[in-house]
């Protein structure tokens, strides 16, 4: 089973999509608010360069947005 970290805020709606496709693929994930922990946000902002959100990391593969294709090709979907 995939390491998926999702680094997200609870207003982003390309988070919320992300998630909930997540959610209806059956994949479990970790998801962590930037909004709230900076720690997190700086962790993300060092990995990625920007502070854009959703990312998410699928085995330290990162993939920064809500690329569906991408994502299922490294879930193996």
């Amino acid at each position: 089973m995939a390491n998926v970290k999702v680094y997200s805020t609870p207003t982003c709606p390309y988070c919320i999509r992300l998630k909930q496709f997540l959610k209806d693929n059956n994949i479990q994930f970790e998801d962590i608010d930037v909004a709230s922990n900076q720690q997190a946000a700086q962790e993300m902002v060092d990995k990625t360069g920007q502070m854009g959100v959703p990312v998410v990391n699928i085995d330290g593969e990162v993939v920064v947005g809500f690329d569906r294709e991408k994502i299922s090709q490294l879930l193996g979907l």
